[in-house]
């Protein structure tokens, strides 16, 4: 029966795990299906970053004592701290060795042969925890981190076969890591520009939706940079598309640079020479500070012409904004308008007269200007509404 009730749970934290979206999720599932399945009442998951030489807990799940997080931004520990995941249990997986779990009680190690933590034993004696089982995570042939779960004082001590249970644990946990690994890859490549390494098309419409929608919920302001590359063309040319490219990537750079002063943006190459900003909170004024201060650096590059920039934000008098095609039509306007005019800074939408009135009623002529973004009947029913210019 026992061996069937763990078998059940392994299934079961397989399953949980492969279920996951996101990394959290699926580092929540191993630490509540390991919880469950060694009658636990709490469970972390920690990675070992190695160029930082520290354990970073990732996620507490369970029954949390005073001060613990369940996603901790800054819970970590110096692993010269616990010898046991860098030093002899190391060498034994590399000499081919399986992964070995071992049990700490709030008295000290409660398993032969290794284990024993000063560290672990005193935080267990501070969170009122009686005793843990400590499982390391191998991933591709190396330590990954550790699987963590504890039980509270008074409760009966893991045993033996608990801690070789854990391993099997850590195991499936090891599986499912490397799939949610696999699977933010995959969404990484969908979601990113393979030249810059800056966000794609693709990943701003979504970034729009989710943030307008908390607009319309909450009233938060959300912005949109929209920003023409001068002199690619002329780049291509005369000097070749390999320099193209280089001109591409460094004003990439930059743009990340200015846009990691509004918390949270996101700095995204919509295709060719066109890039945007997309920033969620930050008042408008600081987003149009940004982008003057993207045009100065813009300019102050080796190669290309500087930028042409139009900003559009629910923060200034624009109307209602109900769709990211929306926002998209009054910042392409405003920086057609900035690069008509040869503006050295930003043209901001409401803000300067025509820019309203232009995204509306756009140049017909191709050669004035390409058709403005992704134009519909459900933009040309909010260009009617009252507050668009005359």
């Amino acid at each position: 029966m026992a061996e069937d009730r763990r078998l059940r749970a392994v299934v079961a934290l397989a399953q949980a795990m492969a279920a996951a979206h996101t990394p959290r999720e699926s580092w929540r599932a191993a630490a509540l299906g390991a919880c469950v399945a060694l009658d636990s009442t709490f469970g972390a998951l920690s990675v070992w970053e190695r160029e930082r030489g520290r354990l970073k807990v990732l996620v507490n799940a369970g029954q949390r004592a005073e001060g613990e997080e369940e996603f901790p931004e800054s819970e970590t520990y110096p692993v010269n701290r616990f010898p046991e995941i860098t030093e002899f249990l190391h060498e034994q997986w590399a000499g081919g060795g399986e992964p070995d779990a071992w049990v700490e009680t709030a008295d000290g190690p409660a398993t032969d042969g290794h284990g024993y933590c000063h560290q672990r034993v005193s935080a267990l004696r501070r969170r009122r925890r009686g005793c843990c089982v400590v499982a390391p995570i191998v991933l591709h042939g190396r330590a990954w981190g550790e699987l963590y779960v504890a039980r509270p004082v008074g409760a009966p001590v893991y045993r033996r076969e608990d801690a070789d249970f854990a391993a099997v644990l850590a195991s499936v946990v090891a599986a499912g890591i490397a799939q949610t690994e696999r699977l933010e890859e995959v969404r990484r490549l969908a979601f990113t520009d393979p030249l810059t390494g800056l966000a794609n098309r693709r990943a701003v419409d979504s970034r729009l939706d989710e943030a307008l929608e908390r607009h319309r919920r909450d009233g938060v302001v959300v912005s949109l940079v929209v920003c023409d590359l001068n002199g690619l063309k002329q780049v291509n040319d005369t000097l070749g598309h390999s320099v193209g490219d280089r001109l591409l990537e460094r004003f990439g750079s930059v743009l990340s640079r200015c846009g990691a002063v509004l918390p949270g943006a996101l700095a995204a190459r919509l295709g060719g020479d066109e890039f945007c900003l997309v920033a969620e909170g930050p008042p408008a004024d600081d987003v149009i500070a940004a982008a003057a201060e993207l045009c100065v650096r813009a300019g102050g590059l080796e190669l290309g012409a500087g930028v042409a920039c139009g900003v559009a934000s629910t923060g200034d008098p624009i109307g209602q904004v109900v769709s990211g095609r929306r926002l998209f039509r009054l910042a392409d306007a405003a920086q057609y308008r900035a690069k008509a005019a040869r503006s050295p800074g930003p043209v901001v939408a409401g803000r300067d007269g025509t820019v309203l009135r232009l995204a509306d009623s756009p140049p017909r002529a191709p050669q004035d200007r390409r058709r403005f973004r992704d134009a519909s009947p459900e933009d040309d029913a909010e260009a009617r509404e009252p507050w668009s210019e005359p």
